[in-house]
């Protein structure tokens, strides 16, 4: 599955991102998924459900 021209092997570390290569979109997805939550699950909640905007002004402005 994964390209044999690299010269790393895909998601070793938390550093690479599991690589798609046109094959078993539904397998990276989830691989993809765990990757964002693992790094922080902030940003996940960003992704599926866009970014936190404020919609009342506190004291401050």
């Amino acid at each position: 599955m994964a390209n044999s021209n690299l010269p790393y092997g895909e998601g070793v570390s938390i550093h690479r991102p599991p690589i798609f290569n046109g094959e078993n979109y539904v397998y990276w997805k989830i691989r993809m998924r765990i990757f964002i939550e693992a790094i922080n699950i902030v940003v996940w909640d960003a992704i599926e459900n866009g970014p936190y905007i404020p919609m009342t002004k506190d004291s401050d402005g």
